[in-house]
């Protein structure tokens, strides 16, 4: 199952006695365990019938024991799991999963481990539960990730402003949820995520940014970059150096890639760049003000940069310092 199908069967108060969810992406895990933890039961019910054990504190028989009680004035008992990666020999729950209490809710959260199919536990456990695969998206992902997210809350956003949010915060999909539901608080009426809103409470320029940052450098805007750089320099902590080449790379890559593209059609540049389409443009200008030699020069320039950024060929000049020669140098 799907985690959204998952969640609507438990807001549908379609319970399963035993949900065991794992895999490398804890936020899905959470949000499962979460729905669960503020759905089953009411408040009142929760200080006899409600008990989260952790995986590092506890063992196989207090699980089972716990499992094995009887719920007090509700009609259900949930035991909440946590960590349970940590849990020795957990195949030890085999004889439990086959013969389960009834009226005992039991959530396992196995975070950053993936359970081994071949083994007799992993067939039980599709058999007797609720099975849930909590896997990482990818980096190129997240952007559509928010702009779904926001979509489901009838909230609209332009693609640049996701792709800025992702380039901010990263693939954590707990930090991009948090940083977004303080986005929600102060919505206009319109229901728009504007860049302003944005910078208002994530902290992230609508102005200098990385994707201003290559687009200056793409049209060969010397006083844009020359601003955007000034403003990187200041801020070195929320524009590392050594993340500046790397996007920049990046950028010149798909700059190379598209002066190869025979097929223009819109669809197949943005399949072959692995791109959004709004964002063609870009490359159709950067393409024209650099050449296949050219970009081959600035990729070394890049490669000494990052070198000079690690300490080699180096003589204790600053960061900020390298940022500018090294866009200098591009632009010359």
């Amino acid at each position: 199952m799907k985690y959204h199908e998952i969640i609507n069967e438990i807001q549908k108060k379609n319970f399963n006695n035993v949900y065991f969810l794992y895999g490398d992406e804890p936020y899905y895990i959470d949000l499962i365990s979460d729905t669960i933890s503020n759905t089953i039961l009411h408040e009142d019910e929760k200080p006899f019938n409600q008990t989260t054990l952790y995986g590092k504190e506890t063992n196989i028989e207090t699980i089972i024991s716990e499992a094995k009680e009887f719920p007090f004035g509700a009609k259900y008992r949930v035991i909440i799991l946590k960590e349970a990666q940590y849990i020795k020999s957990i195949e030890k729950l085999e004889n439990y999963l086959q013969s389960q209490q009834l009226s005992t809710i039991l959530v396992i959260c196995y975070k950053n481990k993936k359970i081994d199919k071949r083994k007799s536990f992993y067939k039980i456990l599709k058999k007797n539960a609720i099975l849930f695969e909590s896997k990482k998206i990818y980096d190129n992902q997240i952007p559509e990730w928010i702009r779904t997210y926001l979509n489901n809350h009838n909230i609209k956003i332009e693609i640049k402003s996701c792709h800025l949010i992702a380039e901010s915060l990263g693939n954590n999909l707990s930090k991009i949820d948090n940083e977004i539901k303080k986005l929600l608080i102060d919505i206009e009426d319109n229901n728009i995520v504007t860049p302003e809103l944005i910078e208002k409470h994530i902290g992230i320029s609508k102005d200098y940014n990385i994707f201003e940052l290559q687009s200056a450098i793409g049209k060969k805007d010397i006083l844009k970059t020359n601003l955007i750089v000034k403003h990187f320099a200041k801020n070195q902590k929320h524009y590392p150096f050594v993340l500046t080449i790397s996007n920049l790379f990046s950028f010149f890559q798909k700059t190379l890639i598209f002066h190869k593209i025979k097929n223009t059609n819109k669809n197949n540049i943005a399949n072959e760049l692995r791109i959004n389409p709004y964002f063609i443009r870009d490359f159709e200008i950067s393409s024209k003000n650099y050449s296949i030699e050219k970009l081959f020069s600035i990729f070394e320039i890049l490669r000494d940069y990052d070198l000079k950024s690690k300490g080699i060929n180096n003589p204790s000049i600053k960061e900020s310092e390298l940022l500018r020669e090294m866009i200098l140098k591009i632009l010359k």
